[in-house]
């Protein structure tokens, strides 16, 4: 539990365990602590590396418009602080899209690739989900309704739902605290103009796509092209699951992941 100096901010990031390197990028409203189920079977054979990126959990905020390329910057300045020469990178979500322009501009660091509900663009559609979250960043109420229950697949939401009220309750401090939001806000229009479409070709990494049958955020077709463009990757879909799959499924979730980096 470190942290370094990138710019004006201090990055907050976690090293668990030893051996060959395995960096998780985060989802939007994800952090370091969204991660301790991997801590335990992860470093069972790899370490570990959390980090929060610029407005994310306990790394600074800032106050000012950015777009990917601070985040893809404060990778780069993880990796150089670890002396990271070479790593296994997992994105989800937004955590996928840095992790995709990250290794198109530093292939030479990257071994294997793993992409979770993610997308090579913001698509319109993927726009307009971003401004009804900001539209409803006001009203901790009306931002849960906003962005929560749509991230779960019908079936889990309606099989869980006293879990899901209970989450609600626990979210109502996080969604109420105005500097958290402002910071949702701008890691959200910091996806404003993403697109990598053109550039996946250049990706020869052994590379895992994840899709879920219900996700909403990010649907399978975003999936599906990332995986037809890309050199050298595989392609699983994971039936009656939406864009949180590491919450519906965590068995499965964890069985891709070691799956895939111990092949």
């Amino acid at each position: 539990m470190s942290t370094f100096k990138f710019r004006e901010f201090n990055v907050y990031y976690e090293v668990h365990g030893d051996g060959f390197p395995f960096v998780v990028l985060n989802g939007i409203m994800m952090s370091t602590q969204s991660w301790q189920q991997l801590i335990d079977p992860i470093t069972q054979y790899r370490q570990l590396i959390l980090v929060d990126m610029i407005d994310q959990g306990q790394t600074d905020a800032n106050p000012t418009t950015y777009t990917h390329d601070i985040q893809v910057a404060v990778i780069k300045a993880l990796f150089d602080h670890l002396n990271i020469k070479s790593a296994d990178l997992f994105g989800i979500s937004y955590g996928g899209e840095i992790a995709l322009q990250f290794v198109v501009k530093y292939p030479q660091l990257i071994n294997k690739l793993l992409l979770f509900n993610t997308t090579s663009w913001t698509s319109p559609w993927l726009e307009e989900v971003g401004h009804a979250w900001n539209f409803a960043s006001d009203h901790w109420e009306s931002y849960y309704a906003t962005t929560i229950p749509v991230i779960y697949s019908p079936n889990f939401y309606v099989k869980n739902i006293e879990w899901m009220n209970q989450r609600k309750r626990d979210l109502e401090p996080v969604f109420s605290n105005r500097d958290f939001m402002d910071r949702m806000v701008r890691l959200t229009n910091s996806s404003i103009g993403y697109d990598i479409r053109d550039r996946l070709q250049e990706i020869g990494h052994r590379t895992l796509v994840v899709a879920s049958e219900y996700d909403f955020i990010t649907p399978k077709n975003e999936q599906i092209f990332i995986h037809e463009n890309l050199k050298n990757s595989n392609f699983v879909l994971i039936p009656n699951v939406g864009h949180a799959s590491m919450y519906e499924v965590p068995d499965i979730f964890m069985s891709l992941i070691l799956g895939f980096i111990l092949q």
